[in-house]
């Protein structure tokens, strides 16, 4: 296992802002490379792999020393293992997309598997072969359902094989919405979570200010929007980035 190799941008403790989860003390680890070009991505720099990554010295305290890359899973699991001198609700592997380095992924996994902290999985849905690689050795997963109005492809059919291959694991679906998300789209979304299963979480993200160009729904919007949503599934929520407000990383 401590042969594989990554590409990893950062390791980090902080507040989780998205999600079911918002509120909740992570160790997040953030991987390089992502299979899609969202126009509102808060994290531009994880599309690409980078020539280094930053380790946080102490958890939280927002001081970091750089590692090469690639970077073996011995001495990731062994920089993890560290941080977790604070207790942590969970592990988040994010990205970029996690998934897109599955292997590595699951080899990492297998070596913190002894560890006592949940492993959460943040991914854009779209991946789901390399999940099955990984899904026994994760205890959570946030998947996001991205529409066409905002992120302007279009990736139904990845999202419900997905939803398929995750249905029996702790799983919430969250989806960023925007001034120009169209209902139908919405709908479409709400409908494929419920062939699957209508007690699936849902949270509706409205898109955080940027200079993308994506404008902000309004309340009235985001009312409609769970209003409609709440006539099929049993669970909507609406969940800004809260790691925004609070200058969290």
């Amino acid at each position: 296992m401590g042969f594989c190799q990554g590409n990893v941008l950062e390791v980090f403790s902080s507040i989780q802002g998205e999600g079911l989860l918002v509120g909740c003390r992570q160790l997040f680890v953030r991987l390089g490379g992502c299979n899609l070009a969202c126009r509102y991505c808060d994290t531009q720099s994880s599309r690409q792999r980078q020539i280094s990554c930053n380790i946080e010295t102490y958890p939280g305290s927002r001081h970091f020393h750089q590692v090469a890359n690639p970077l073996a899973v011995d001495a990731l699991a062994g920089y993890i293992q560290a941080l977790c001198s604070v207790r942590h609700h969970s592990i988040s592997f994010t990205g970029g997309e996690p998934l897109l380095q599955g292997d590595f992924l699951f080899a990492l996994l297998k070596t913190l598997n002894n560890l006592p902290v949940p492993k959460y999985l943040e991914t854009n849905g779209t991946l789901s072969t390399e999940l099955h690689k990984i899904i026994d050795l994760i205890d959570i997963i946030g998947m996001d359902i991205k529409l066409p109005s905002v992120t302007g492809t279009e990736h139904w059919s990845e999202h419900h094989e997905f939803l398929k291959a995750a249905r029996d694991k702790n799983i919430f679906v969250k989806i960023v919405v925007a001034e120009q998300t169209p209902q139908s789209e919405l709908d479409r979304a709400v409908e494929l979570i419920a062939h699957i299963n209508r007690r699936i979480p849902l949270v509706l993200q409205p898109i955080t200010p940027t200079h993308s160009g994506v404008g902000v729904p309004t309340p009235e919007q985001i009312l409609a929007m769970q209003e409609a949503a709440l006539k099929v599934l049993e669970d909507v929520r609406v969940i800004p980035q809260t790691h925004k407000i609070l200058g969290q990383l």
